[in-house]
């Protein structure tokens, strides 16, 4: 009896198996995004050089990246250089091509740099995307302050596609 008792327990899987094969599958999630270059960052928090961390409100600041396009809808906390007269948005909110995209893998995740060209700036992109689907992206523009916010990368849904 305690022979097929011991037998029976030595086929379940530890938590630690349950854990890694977690890990692993959510790491293999990660790299089919970062390959397909077609994901969305929703930020978390806002990182402004020189002041403290802001909290931001759940699921409503994100940026889309493709090949074809990068729509960028973040807040900004900073000091504007050269902005235009009379403008209210104060946010991080620019449309264009991603130019000279580079993924390069890390120990623990992925660096992808790109530049965008907006209407009346240029903003270099450098994301730093954890295995777990964690990322940061730091925005350098030339009319603004550089900026880096923290959050998740996660595949887009079918009705963002379409936009």
């Amino acid at each position: 009896l305690t022979f097929i008792t011991s037998n029976g327990f030595a086929q379940e899987k530890t938590k630690k198996q349950l854990k890694a094969e977690r890990e692993l599958q959510k790491q293999k999630e990660t790299e089919a995004l970062i390959n397909s270059k077609n994901f969305v960052f929703d930020a978390e928090r806002a990182n402004p050089m020189g002041y403290r961390t802001i909290i931001l409100d759940f699921n409503t600041y994100t940026m889309k990246v493709s090949e074809e396009k990068v729509t960028c809808d973040l807040p900004y906390f900073g000091r504007g250089y050269n902005v235009a007269y009379g403008s209210s948005d104060g946010g991080m909110k620019f449309e264009g091509k991603p130019e000279n995209i580079t993924i390069e893998n890390k120990k623990k995740g992925y660096n992808i740099k790109m530049t965008v060209k907006g209407e009346r700036d240029v903003y270099v992109l450098l994301f730093s995307v954890f295995y777990d689907g964690g990322a940061n992206v730091s925005i350098n523009s030339n009319n603004r302050g550089v900026i880096s916010y923290d959050g998740k990368i996660r595949a887009p849904k079918t009705e963002e596609n379409k936009k």
